[in-house]
């Protein structure tokens, strides 16, 4: 380590802060920034926070990996997970023990240097919660506070538990698990309380956020994010200073589905005006005339929400998406930052949320400041500087006519994170060009537990023609974005061949790194946009890296496994393969381990010579379209993660069919059975539509082989 006589005055105070914060073992010398103004500097050799530090930035100052340096990258040791599920996790590292979640939310430590595993813990979330997820069985990460590990588990409990041993300290229940509530996203520690939200929108939940005691586990506050009718009272929370100011903005009976605005994934520490922020998510359902007549802003849904870091009493709020009826959440990550706008400092908040534009917005008040749409969009054409709110396209809320929605519901941006470059001033944003068809649903009945949209889905199910599939295919697009905040342009763009890809980290060695959908894993030059290395981890990414440095040595780390709500549904992820297992990896200057996935294979269709009416095809088509497909594939065609079910020894026999598909044999292993909600009648009338699309799909096959077919 370089001598301290010889440091400089900011070095040697930077060195000093690192000493309090129990990091004076870590070596300086050549990871230690020379200009950086991130806040909470002390950290910076680490990742101990959920964002890299509290303003979220995804930022590190380490620079032995750079632009002259990163063709020397390779790994130098991965782990392999039990599951081939999402992996979505942040891995936090504290001293030398790197923290990390893994599907089912199961909790690991590492030897950061090794990757020597040092304990696991797996909260034992019940298989039936599966059903409740919309969006895998996900989980983005842990918190780190006080010699604490706390973690958010799938079925809505919080815990905490010892970062040294992961002995349980304490675990509550955050939710009614009667209700399809779930947690996946990252708890936040903020004035020693612990806060969470939780998700399920789609199936029928009233979202709200939590703060517990980090010590005791005891609840402090809770602010619900969107009201009950008035006969029902107030609810003793810190929300209940604005109950009538929500209320007054919704219509009729609308918390017959809880009415959505699940807090899931955006919470951010506000520590320069002492707030949280909170980013709040659609409705429940999606469709604004059945959730309140078509009537109202419907607060807090799809809005940023400041509240008091101490009381969670409501602040201000901006509301990107009034009277949402698109899946348009905003619980997008947020980053936090001070920007020079028309010669004047700003403290600003900005955010890419699903709707397609890019928010600056004033942290003390949440004036708008600017936004811009990052990608094409059909809904709007544009934001009224005077009154922030969307100007709306004609027939966009399609209560008259489907309408084709540019973004769809997976978003312009979704919860995979951005990162923000003091030394560019850009911010890089993973977005996507994915459109879906929006048709009011005439038939719309309630199904307690399961998605309640409020839209006709079917419009959206797949043609069985593979030239038609092709072309769908083609229009889906993912691009890595390098956009400049103040003047709201982009300063250049990668453009990948399909959507849902990795998160983002920037760093000051010039980088910027993300994974993709594929399984490549690059660093571009942050300026430029040039792709300077290549890593291809044969999975699929959608993680967001992190890098720390212990001893003078500089690492990547980054979780490689494919899922999420677009990666189980869709069959466009262009791998023709079951996923495999997913991975851990870390990455270092002439880091040379060894690196392979083994590959498995698609078995055979299974073809039955067993006959059923075209009355019950298209009655199996119409079930299957609108509920199986969200895991198992639009017309049948698996993305890998989840079973694909034309190839199932299950349609061979009926009596199987019924035991798993109406009778959840396999529960404990996430396939619940649907006799709740459909006749035993109704699913082998879907087992006959599989049935057909898997005699289909061989014909095909024994033709002429494509991309789509492989599968």
């Amino acid at each position: 380590m370089q001598d301290g006589s010889k440091l400089n005055l900011r070095s040697q105070l930077l060195l000093g802060a690192l000493l309090l914060t129990g990091f004076g073992a870590i070596g300086v010398e050549s990871v230690l920034p020379e200009t950086t103004s991130q806040v909470a500097a002390a950290q910076s050799l680490g990742w101990a926070v959920h964002g890299g530090t509290a303003h979220e930035q995804r930022f590190s100052p380490l620079r032995d990996i750079n632009t002259e340096t990163v063709s020397r990258l390779g790994p130098l040791w991965s782990f392999e997970f039990d599951s081939a599920r999402g992996l979505e996790a942040t891995p936090l590292v504290v001293g030398d023990t790197l923290y990390t979640t893994a599907a089912w939310s199961v909790v690991y430590a590492f030897d950061a240097r090794t990757g020597k595993l040092k304990w696991r813990y797996d909260p034992n979330v019940p298989g039936a919660t599966a059903f409740k997820a919309c969006c895998d069985v996900v989980n983005r990460g842990p918190a780190y506070s006080g010699g604490q590990l706390f973690v958010g588990t799938l079925d809505g409990r919080l815990i905490a538990l010892d970062a040294d041993t992961g002995s349980l300290n304490w675990s509550v229940v955050t939710v009614d698990q009667a209700l399809p509530y779930t947690i996946t996203g990252a708890p936040r520690v903020i004035n020693g309380n612990v806060v969470i939200g939780n998700g399920g929108a789609e199936n029928g939940v009233r979202g709200y956020v939590s703060a517990y005691n980090a010590v005791t586990g005891d609840l402090s506050w809770r602010f619900y994010t969107v009201p009950t009718t008035s006969e029902k009272g107030p609810d003793g929370a810190a929300s209940d200073g604005v109950l009538p100011m929500m209320r007054a903005t919704w219509q009729g009976n609308f918390d017959f589905l809880g009415g959505g605005g699940t807090v899931w994934d955006a919470i951010v520490h506000d520590e320069a005006f002492g707030q949280i922020l909170i980013g709040v998510g659609n409705g429940s359902p999606w469709n604004h005339q059945l959730r309140s007549e078509g009537v109202g802003d419907n607060l807090f849904l799809s809005s940023i929400v400041a509240l008091d870091e101490k009381t969670g009493e409501y602040r201000w709020h901006y509301q990107g998406t009034p009277g949402e009826t698109w899946d348009f959440t905003q619980t997008q990550p947020m980053i936090l930052a001070d920007l020079m706008i028309e010669g004047e400092r700003r403290q600003v908040l900005m955010q890419a949320p699903k709707n397609g534009y890019f928010y600056v917005i004033d942290r003390a008040d949440g004036t708008l400041i600017s936004a811009a749409g990052i990608v094409p969009q059909t809904w709007t054409t544009g934001i009224d500087p005077d009154t922030g709110r969307p100007i709306e396209a004609p027939g966009a809320r399609y209560q008259d006519a489907p309408f084709v929605g540019s973004p769809g519901g997976i978003g312009a941006h979704n919860w995979h994170p951005m990162a923000f470059s003091e030394d560019t001033g850009l911010v890089y944003i993973p977005a996507q060009i994915a459109g879906l068809v929006y048709k009011r649903y005439d038939d719309f009945r309630v199904h307690p537990g399961a998605p309640n949209w409020g839209v006709d889905y079917l419009i959206n199910a797949l043609p069985e023609d593979d030239a038609a599939i092709a072309d769908i295919a083609g229009s889906i697009s993912g691009r890595l974005l390098a956009w400049d905040p103040v003047t709201q342009q982009e300063r250049w763009r990668v453009v990948y061949a399909g959507p849902w890809n990795g998160g983002v980290l920037a760093t000051a060695g010039g980088l910027v790194f993300q994974g993709i959908a594929t399984g490549e894993f690059y660093a571009y030059n942050a300026a430029t946009g040039e792709r300077l290395w290549t890593f291809d981890t044969d999975i699929g990414v959608m993680a967001p890296p992190i890098s720390y440095a212990i001893e003078g040595v500089q690492y990547i780390a980054l979780m490689v496994g494919y899922g999420g709500a677009y990666g189980v549904s869709t069959p466009f992820a262009l791998d023709p393969h079951p996923r495999p297992n997913g991975r851990l990896i870390v990455f270092s200057l002439d880091g040379a381990a060894d690196y392979s996935v083994e590959r498995r294979e698609f078995g055979p269709f299974v073809l039955s010579d067993e006959h059923w009416s075209d009355i019950d095809i298209v009655a199996g088509r119409e079930i299957y379209e609108r509920t199986c497909s969200l895991c198992h594939g639009p017309a049948g065609r698996s993305s890998g993660v989840m079973p694909d079910l034309r190839r199932s020894a299950l349609l061979r026999s009926a009596a199987a069919w019924e035991r798993v598909v109406y009778g959840g044999q396999l529960e404990s292993r996430g396939m619940i059975g649907f006799s709740s909600w459909f006749s035993s009648e109704q699913l082998e009338a879907v087992r006959g539509y599989v049935a057909r699309l898997a005699q289909t799909a061989h014909r095909n096959a024994s033709g002429a082989v494509n991309s789509f077919d492989s599968r």
